[in-house]
């Protein structure tokens, strides 16, 4: 007996040991976790906890040089409530009048969010779902209601910023110029236009902010003295002008509808500055009706120009003092030959020997080839540097990427043959961009200075200019005061009485340069073959304002004609006139000299004369079709035409006098 109670109470001093031995090893764990690794520890529960999160900057807003707002971002929120930060007193006298203001912004009864708001204080709620994708607008007007305007501490109010959204406010304007965010393949930021040009100001820099976890994948902001604060970017001023902008697009897309063209473009540049002030890009959509901004051919594309590449010749020929206007020249019947290859007019028949002057309004290309030619062919280069001293040889040095380089022959190169020369006289075997071409027109209509173009004239914080752009020059002087004398009368006549005719108004002047490209001629003997319609040009002559080239691509054939003076030419004066009419004081009519400038009186009487009376539908009879056009829609009236829309007014379908309903329709008829 006693043996057993022997054994009995060393069992139980070995597990009493065993139990101390274990108390100890407890002890000496939790004194090693407490204050040998207690600070490991007690970081690691905060991290999991407390977590710091980035905070986007705003990217700032893109805007027209007249206010108006391009491209902006646009955060879209998600709002919560924290509902056990209000006090007792507070939640109870405010928690019905948030849910009524609630119930006027969401749209829900005023009952849904009062129960639910009062229910969470019941459960103790900290992450109570309010609403989500809430604009600012919403987002302002909930933050502003009783018990949320106490803040996060206070009032319970959690906002929780989601992606942001970049929305052009105005529609699609400029689309592939103002650009757009995207991603590459990697993942990385893809900006083009001027939202890539710009990105270093546009971007500003992220901040961030310390939130605590409160259930999984819920997190509440907390004030720490560590968060930043984000810095929003700047925002950028372009030189688009809405008005400008809106008048070429539609210039355009009637055109290009038209036609049954393929794709186009339109630039419409201020001529002193350079600033763009309209930049259109269309191009049919997969379903081969509509017109939408594919691809920004105005920069990007390079083609050969055609007959607008004649003013090349003609700043060469006159400066180089080769030959004079006034030189005769044999057409042969419209057809020549070099190395078995032949140069046709486009309209053979007519007066054959011609001046140079003559040869160039009609856009004679025997003639053109003969002068260049015969002056250049022992010394091309001589031709060729003059070209190169333009600067027409290389590009123009764009911020916006994707800029097309022009390709101009050079002598003694792989590509010289002996057609180099005269084909590149009426504008084959050289390539250039549309706005390239535009530059070198602008600088005849700015007496011989050379702008570069621009597409923005400020960054701005706020109202405070962080950076100005001001007129960059590429050429101080491209060719003397007596080229350009004669070059400018020159262009004026090539719609007056050359190629351009059709489209001439004796109300305002208008000069440029008609253009008829074929493409694809050399494939498959010309089977596949189209062409490229194009008008450049500046007005008003005297004291050029502005300076716009047209070009439209495969032009349908079936359609009617494909010449750049009847499917460019008439955008090009429908954009002229319509910037006029809808804002003559850009002319500045009030500085000109009327004593001495009879041209400018002209659009001086002219504006007022259509101005002054809004009242009544005019009497347009006997004017050309786009003038008729564009005063009448100008007064909000639509116009529809008949006959083959390029004559004279013949028939009108209200009278005279009639009072003007906004959006009604008056029928033209044009001979």
């Amino acid at each position: 007996m006693r043996s057993n109670d022997k054994n009995i109470n060393y069992r139980i001093y070995l597990v009493a040991l065993f139990i101390f031995l274990f108390a100890i090893l407890n002890v000496v764990k939790l004194t090693n976790i407490q204050w040998v690794h207690g600070t490991h520890y007690r970081k690691l529960a905060k991290e999991l906890d407390l977590k710091s999160f980035i905070i986007p900057a705003n990217r700032g807003s893109i805007y027209s040089s007249d206010g108006n707002l391009l491209a902006t971002s646009v955060p879209e929120y998600t709002i919560r409530f924290d509902a056990l930060s209000p006090t007792e007193s507070d939640f109870n006298s405010k928690v019905d009048s948030l849910a009524d203001g609630l119930s006027i912004v969401l749209g829900k009864p005023k009952s849904f969010y009062s129960l639910g708001l009062k229910e969470a204080r019941i459960r103790k709620n900290q992450y109570l779902f309010i609403a989500k994708d809430l604009s600012y607008s919403q987002y302002s007007s909930i933050k502003k209601l009783p018990l949320f305007n106490l803040g996060t501490y206070r009032g319970g109010f959690i906002e929780v910023p989601q992606t942001t959204v970049r929305k052009h406010p105005i529609g699609e304007i400029a689309e592939r110029t103002i650009g757009y965010l995207g991603l590459d393949k990697e993942g990385k930021s893809n900006a083009v236009g001027l939202e890539g040009a710009f990105d270093n100001y546009l971007t500003g820099k992220e901040g961030n902010i310390l939130k605590q976890k409160i259930a999984k994948g819920q997190w509440k902001p907390l004030r720490d003295e560590n968060d930043i604060e984000p810095i929003d970017g700047y925002d950028i001023i372009s030189t688009i002008d809405v008005n400008i902008q809106d008048i070429a697009h539609h210039a355009l897309l009637e055109s290009l509808q038209k036609f049954d063209a393929e794709h186009g473009c339109v630039i419409v540049m201020e001529t002193k500055t350079g600033f763009i002030k309209a930049i259109s890009n269309l191009g049919k959509g997969a379903d081969a009706t509509n017109y939408y901004e594919r691809l920004n051919y105005a920069i990007r594309e390079t083609g050969e120009p055609g007959s607008t590449f004649k003013l090349v010749d003609m700043i060469a020929l006159l400066e180089d003092h080769k030959t004079d206007t006034s030189k005769v020249y044999d057409r042969k019947g419209g057809l020549i030959r070099y190395y078995g290859h032949d140069v046709i007019d486009s309209h053979r028949e007519g007066v054959q020997k011609i001046s140079l002057a003559r040869g160039f309004e009609i856009s004679s290309n025997t003639v053109m080839v003969q002068a260049v030619y015969e002056n250049y062919k022992n010394n091309p280069k001589q031709f060729v540097d003059r070209i190169n001293k333009m600067g027409m040889n290389k590009p123009l040095g764009l911020r916006l990427q994707g800029e097309g380089i022009p390709k101009i022959p050079q002598p003694g190169s792989k590509s010289w043959n002996g057609l180099s020369l005269p084909w590149m006289a009426f504008g084959y075997g050289v390539t250039v961009t549309p706005l390239q071409t535009l530059t070198l027109y602008n600088a005849i209509a700015n007496n011989g200075e050379m702008v570069k173009p621009q597409f923005v004239s400020e960054i701005k914080e706020r109202n405070i200019i962080i950076k100005k752009f001001d007129k960059q020059i590429i050429n101080p002087k491209i060719c003397s005061k007596e080229t350009i004398k004669k070059l400018k009368m020159l262009l004026k006549n090539v719609v007056k009485t050359g190629t351009a005719k059709s489209i001439y108004s004796s109300d305002f002047s208008m000069a440029g340069k008609t253009g008829t490209a074929q493409g694809n001629y050399a494939i498959n003997g010309g089977a596949n073959k189209y062409y490229i319609s194009s008008f450049v040009g500046f007005f008003p002559v005297e004291k050029p304002k502005y300076t716009c080239i047209v070009v439209v691509h495969k032009p349908s054939t079936v359609k009617g004609n494909y010449y750049g003076a009847d499917v460019a030419g008439p955008v090009f004066k429908r954009i002229a006139q319509k910037i006029f009419t809808d804002s003559p004081l850009t002319f500045e009519i009030k500085d000109l000299n009327k004593k001495n400038d009879k041209q400018e009186n002209q659009y001086n009487d002219y504006f007022v004369k259509k101005a002054n009376n809004k009242n009544t539908v005019p009497n347009v009879k006997g004017m050309m079709g786009m003038d008729a056009v564009a005063i009448l829609e100008n007064l909000g009236l639509k116009v529809k035409l008949k006959g083959i829309g390029v004559g004279r007014v013949s028939k009108q379908s209200n009278s005279n006098g009639q009072s003007v309903v906004k959006n009604s329709i008056v029928v033209l008829e044009l001979n």
